[in-house]
């Protein structure tokens, strides 16, 4: 056990490393082809319904994700935060303008004085943060297991797919037994499908 969370931590620190060596002009390049396939994939464009995420310093940029989800007039559900960390509340944004506010990591999150929330059953499709992902749909997020445990709640025919550069793909995610898989990594040069 304690040999795969020595792994982990090493993949951790590798796939940060390789995206701190990335320009900005290079990063904005594959952000741009991240969403253009996101914008065009299937499941995507059929969805009512997207649970999104505001992103770390550490994962894909969804500021642009946001704004153009909005702009094909589809809800957009965000996480918020709770007192209980197993507490899940997603709550739909109509203004990312006006309906966010800063959370305690420093990151906007909805405010719960301007946001409805909305049941994990209507989810139609979930984009799911992580920093390090392999070609089966194991993950290594960066938020204390919350993802994990939103996942495990979520439908099985809600969609889960992760947003990744590229470089975040490795050959093997050592899982933990409370990990869960994506279905779909949309990355900036190719969508892999669980295999």
């Amino acid at each position: 056990m304690e040999d795969l969370r020595e792994k982990r931590v090493e993949l951790r620190e590798q796939v940060e490393k390789v995206l701190g060596a990335i320009s900005a002009k290079e990063k904005k390049a594959m952000l741009e082809q991240i969403e253009t396939r996101l914008f065009e994939f299937a499941n995507f464009l059929e969805s009512r319904i997207a649970l999104l995420y505001i992103s770390g310093p550490r994962e894909v940029d969804t500021a642009g994700i946001l704004r153009r989800s909005h702009q094909m007039n589809k809800l957009v559900v965000l996480p918020a935060a709770a007192d209980n960390p197993s507490d899940l509340r997603l709550m739909k944004i109509d203004n990312p303008k006006t309906d966010l506010k800063p959370g305690a990591d420093g990151l906007l999150a909805p405010n719960p004085d301007r946001c409805r929330v909305v049941p994990i059953d209507c989810i139609d499709i979930a984009i799911i943060p992580g920093l390090v992902f392999d070609e089966k749909g194991g993950r290594i997020g960066t938020h204390g297991g919350f993802y994990n445990k939103l996942i495990g709640k979520l439908p099985a025919t809600t969609r889960k797919v992760a947003l990744a550069f590229e470089k975040q793909i490795v050959a093997q995610v050592p899982m933990e037994s409370s990990d869960r898989f994506v279905d779909i990594i949309i990355s900036d040069q190719r969508i892999i499908y669980k295999i």
